[in-house]
């Protein structure tokens, strides 16, 4: 086995994988609201195009975590058969949802092996919440969130995308969300990657405000940080804890340790990233276990020092999120 290690000594054990680019939301975070055309289903990987290449990339090159994202998973037919394929791989295996439907699939999905899950929720109001996905499904996204907890899908995370003007009255609220039903919050800036390029420096909530505007109601102390992205905080009164990931702020790039593997089989090494790395094609033409190796290998050492938002040079990606995946 070798390490997969980039030109800046970083070695990747985290891969995130798309298993579609469809979903049942119309967020602006990650799709337009009209003419969002989705990738015909002959050019998305099927279920064992992906885990010969999530073998290959655990086996050969150390990966030991693996998130399935979209798009939005739960809307590809047949997933807990992809997510038992994948758990027979011995690796940390999640998965990040809008939750929607997650009412009726989280124990066939703890049952064919997943382990945690992260559901995006950025409104607990109904009428924000409408507005912010175009869809009237926050009773079934907080009937999924209870559902993944009684599954043991632990821990189950919120994540909070954290925007100026459209939900940063509701950061405490979360917290006392996240403590009553027994999940973590995870408050993240809010990233140039939305489908409408309404991104601005302005509309980016920084790691202070939050915690300013969830001190107001909740003492609070720092723990010790691991090793993922996000900086944990507990409540004095030991009853939770929440998270804030200041990705554009206060980047984490000298220490990223993913990769991300498209629904269309593109492998990318950033978010941000400007170029693909062409798996399909090498799977679908006979390619051998080297010549996938070759790929990846051409990926990570492509890599960037860091994402480069708020530079002069920056360039957004052309996919929006649903076509990267998070």
């Amino acid at each position: 086995m070798s390490a997969l290690v980039d030109g800046f000594g970083r070695v990747h054990r985290d891969l995130r994988i798309s298993v579609t680019d469809r979903c049942n939301f119309r967020c602006d975070y990650c799709m337009p609201a009209e003419g969002m055309e989705w990738l015909p289903r002959e050019e998305i990987l099927t279920f064992e195009e992906i885990t010969r290449t999530t073998e290959l990339l655990v086996k050969r090159f150390g990966i030991t975590s693996v998130r399935l994202t979209g798009g939005e998973p739960t809307v590809r037919a047949r997933l807990p058969i992809l997510v038992g394929s994948l758990a027979e791989l011995g690796v940390d295996l999640s998965l990040t949802t809008n939750g929607a439907t997650l009412a009726g699939l989280a124990d066939d999905l703890s049952a064919a092996g997943l382990r945690r899950i992260n559901i995006s929720l950025d409104s607990l109001k109904p009428e924000r919440f409408f507005e912010l996905t175009r869809r009237d499904a926050l009773d079934e996204v907080l009937k999924g969130i209870d559902a993944a907890v009684a599954a043991n899908l632990n821990p189950v995370k919120l994540n909070v995308v954290a925007v100026r003007g459209v939900n940063d009255d509701e950061f405490a609220d979360f917290v006392a969300f996240g403590r009553e039903h027994g999940v973590v919050v995870r408050f993240i800036e809010f990233m140039p990657l939305d489908a409408q390029s309404q991104w601005g420096p302005h509309r980016v909530v920084s790691r202070a405000e939050v915690l300013s505007a969830i001190g107001e109601r909740f003492p609070f102390e720092a723990m010790k940080r691991g090793s993922e992205p996000a900086e944990r905080f507990r409540l004095l009164d030991g009853s939770s804890e929440f998270g804030v990931i200041p990705s554009v702020t206060e980047p984490f790039c000298e220490s990223c340790d993913r990769l991300r593997l498209t629904s269309d089989g593109m492998l990318r090494n950033c978010l941000f990233a400007t170029e693909d790395f062409d798996l399909r094609t090498a799977l679908r033409s006979g390619g051998s276990d080297d010549d996938l190796a070759a790929v990846i290998e051409r990926c990570v050492g492509a890599k960037w020092a860091g994402h480069g938002i708020g530079r002069v040079d920056f360039i957004r990606p052309s996919r929006s999120m649903s076509r990267i995946g998070g």
